[in-house]
Formats: structure tokens, sequence, C-alpha cells
């Protein structure tokens, strides 16, 4: 199954942050997760339906929407920063 792919606005601004060559990296792996299913993936314990997608040092926070067959990206972060409340 593909999935399709839906930045809120702060996941948005998060990757505008960003430099392009990793803008293009996570987009990348983005892509690869929702066609394929391929991606250091798991589902994040005490954050309700939330999963994360580990880049390297970036992590891709997103939640599935079943229904509509929908990845919906909630943030990009550093994995310094990416689990600090």
């Amino acid at each position: 199954m593909t999935w399709q792919v839906v930045l809120t606005e702060r996941a948005r601004r998060d990757l505008a942050s960003l430099g392009p060559a990793v803008s293009r990296r996570l987009a990348e792996a983005l892509r690869r997760f929702a066609e394929q299913q391929l991606g250091d993936v798991k589902r994040l314990r005490g954050r309700g339906e939330e999963w994360r997608l580990r880049v390297g040092d970036w992590r891709v926070f997103f939640t599935y929407e079943f229904g509509e067959g929908v990845l919906r990206v909630l943030r990009v972060r550093h994995r310094r920063d990416a689990y600090r409340q």
C-alpha cells in the first residue's frame, strides 16, 4: 500500500529551516517509507498514536490515518531535541 504524505504547517516550517541537503534526504526517506514501508520506524510509547521515522540524526514524527491512507507528518526534529517536551 502506498501512503499519501501530508505535512502539517509545523512540519513544513521544520523542513524549511534545514539545509537543502538535509531536506532532500528527509524527503527521500519519507517517500521510500510511504511507497515501500522501508525505514527505521517505531511506535512511541506515551504519545498516543504517534510514530517516528529515524533518518540519521533526524526524527520524523507522524501519525497514520488508515481510513484515508494518509501519513500525517507532525514534526521533524534533530535527535538532541526530539524527545524533549
